[in-house]
C-alpha cells in the first residue's frame, strides 16, 4: 500500500522529502484531506506555499499509515492551539488515537513529517538558510552551544542546526533550552538532527522513543 516498512509501534518514524516527491506519490492526493484543511489551502494565494502545505499534510498521513498500518485516508488529522484552545491551528494530533504523536514541517520546497508513540516534533530548513536575528537565537538556544557556534568562521550551518533542534523540541511540547547533550537521549527526550544532502535539507526530530529515518 505505502511501500514503507512494517509497522513498529515502539519506534518513531521521520521522513524528509521535497514537495514534488510527495505530490507525485501514487498513494497520496488532496482528497484525503479533511474539509477544513482544503478550506485552508484555498486561502493560500502563493502556489508554491500552497504546494508545500499540501505536501506536508499528505506526508504526515503517509507516516501515520506506515506506523499504524492504516490507509492514508483513515486517520483524522486535527489541530488544536494550546494557547487559545481554538481548533484548526496549533499542534496537530490524531483524533481517537491519543497515544500517537504527529508533527509536520515545510520550508521552501521541503517537507518533513514524524509519527510515533508519545510527544514528537520535527523541523526542516533549507541547508542554505541562515537563522536570525541574533537576539532571538540567544533567547532560544543554549548559551554554551550558541557561543560555540557563533565563534566559528562560518557560524551559519552550526546555528541552523541548533535552530532546527530547538524548533523540533518546541513542537514536541518541550519548553526551555535544549543542549547538545540530549542527542544521546538523556532525560525524557531524544533529539536527532541530520543533513539530507541530496535534498539540500537540515532536519531534526525530537521524541521519547527510538527514531527511524525513512524515505517517501
Amino acid at each position: 500500500m505505502t511501500g514503507g516498512p512494517e509497522p513498529d509501534r515502539d519506534r518513531a518514524l521521520a521522513v524528509v522529502a521535497t514537495t514534488p516527491e510527495v505530490l507525485a506519490h501514487p498513494d497520496l492526493d488532496e482528497g484525503v484531506l479533511a474539509p477544513w484543511e482544503r478550506r485552508r489551502l484555498a486561502g493560500i494565494r502563493l502556489p508554491s506555499r500552497r504546494d508545500d502545505v499540501l505536501a506536508a499534510r499528505l506526508l504526515v498521513r503517509l507516516c501515520v499509515a506506515r506506523v499504524t498500518g492504516l490507509p492514508p485516508d483513515t486517520p483524522a488529522l486535527a489541530q488544536r492551539c494550546p494557547g487559545c484552545g481554538g481548533h484548526g491551528h496549533g499542534r496537530p494530533y490524531l483524533q481517537g488515537r491519543p497515544g500517537v504523536g504527529v508533527s509536520l514541517s515545510h520550508a521552501d520546497g521541503l517537507v518533513a513529517a514524524a509519527v510515533g508513540p508519545g510527544a514528537i516534533g520535527i523541523d526542516v530548513e533549507p541547508a542554505t538558510r541562515r537563522p536570525g536575528p541574533v537576539h532571538v537565537l540567544r533567547r532560544l538556544l543554549p548559551d554554551a552551544d550558541f557561543a560555540e557556534a557563533a565563534a566559528r568562521p562560518d557560524s551559519g550551518p552550526a546555528l541552523l542546526r541548533l535552530w532546527v533542534r530547538a524548533e523540533a523540541r518546541l513542537k514536541a511540547g518541550r519548553t526551555g533550552q535544549a543542549g547538545q547533550g540530549e542527542q544521546a537521549g538523556q532525560g525524557d527526550i531524544r533529539l536527532l538532527d541530520w543533513t539530507d544532502r541530496p535534498r539540500g535539507a537540515v532536519a531534526a526530530v525530537a521524541c521519547t522513543t527510538r527514531i527511524t529515518i525513512a524515505s517517501v
